[in-house]
């Protein structure tokens, strides 16, 4: 029996050979599997797929950009240190023959595509590493219509900026639990509604690390619990360019964070805010050798005051989406074990 370990807030045991059915697809190099590439897979799943498929990635360097255009799909590989999707690509460079960004990712989803989870892999946009420009280079880009998108136990990675760029700013949900986010300027870049546990963060640059647009609605939200963040010495936390809001909980900073706090960076043309600069609110967040006063508490600021203990994926998404139980009960449909 061939398991992998997969983590959720709990510690389980996923169980290859509980995978069964026509819901199932095996990717792996060396032919063992169904299909060889990630994109034949993907490309085999029917388009009028409601069940979610499981693309089961053997351990392996993928060197492809990939295209998901098919709902409810469950993109897991055997171990996130040896499934590695990598791509090397800049957003510029792309876009001097491409009308848009679609196409200038590693991972590339497609207009009004949801429900997509990935989990146990490394995505990597290897071209700053490659060739030393670390202009914006995604590894992961959803624009308009896409939402409900899973990141869990992976590693996202860009010698670029903007790395994880999930961009339906009207009502775009996204979960990122036990993860590592790594990139340069504004590297976890959300629209609309965003919740991330458990995760660490890792900056090189010295503009921002996280990003904010919550503009089409007052409720948007950024959730960030029990993280770390870390980088280059310097780094700032945060920036924004329209409004935003941010909320942190037990997180912790290492002691190359810049003593500045989230800021609002004007653009041109002028673009106006309709709920102020302020919306960055804090509990139990602490520097590893000092802590800066603008990172203190200051949850109950908050609007309508949140209880801590309500402050959850669900509560930040405002009950529409439950992506911890969703998540769960998928695991514990293909029998995993506790």
């Amino acid at each position: 029996m061939k398991c992998k370990y997969l983590s959720v807030l709990i510690i389980i045991v996923f169980c290859f050979n509980a995978f069964a059915g026509d819901n199932l697809i095996i990717v792996a190099k060396d032919g063992s599997g169904d299909f060889i590439t990630i994109q034949e897979a993907i490309n085999s799943v029917q388009s009028t797929n409601r069940e979610r498929t499981i693309i089961f990635i053997k351990n392996g360097v993928y060197s492809e950009k990939i295209f998901i255009e098919k709902n409810n799909l469950a993109i897991i590989g055997e171990s996130a240190d040896s499934t590695m999707i990598i791509y090397a690509e800049l957003r510029k460079n792309w876009r001097q023959n491409n009308p848009n960004d679609y196409g200038s990712a590693v991972i590339n989803i497609k207009n009004g595509i949801t429900d997509i989870l990935f989990s146990s892999l490394t995505i990597h946009n290897n071209y700053g590493d490659l060739y030393g420009d670390n202009d914006h280079a995604f590894a992961i880009r959803g624009g308009e219509g896409v939402t409900r998108i899973i990141i869990d136990s992976c590693k996202v990675i860009s010698g670029g900026g903007d790395t994880v760029s999930l961009w339906n700013k009207d009502d775009g949900m996204y979960y990122h639990s036990n993860s590592f986010f790594e990139g340069w300027v504004d590297f976890v870049c959300p629209r609309g509604y965003c919740y991330i546990e458990n995760s660490i963060f890792y900056g090189h640059n010295l503009t921002a690390a996280l990003w904010h647009d919550g503009s089409m609605n007052e409720n948007h939200k950024f959730v960030l619990k029990n993280c770390r963040f870390d980088g280059e010495k310097g780094f700032p936390l945060g920036r924004f360019h329209w409004d935003a809001q941010f909320y942190f909980i037990d997180c912790t900073f290492s002691e190359n964070m810049a003593d500045k706090k989230i800021f609002f960076a004007p653009s041109t043309p002028t673009r106006i805010l309709n709920w102020g600069e302020s919306r960055q609110y804090f509990f139990n967040c602490h520097g590893e050798t000092v802590d800066y006063d603008w990172h203190l508490d200051n949850i109950e600021e908050a609007h309508g005051k949140p209880d801590l203990n309500t402050i959850s994926a669900a509560w930040t998404f405002n009950y529409k989406w439950d992506p911890v139980k969703e998540l769960i009960e998928f695991y514990r449909s293909f029998e995993i074990v506790e």
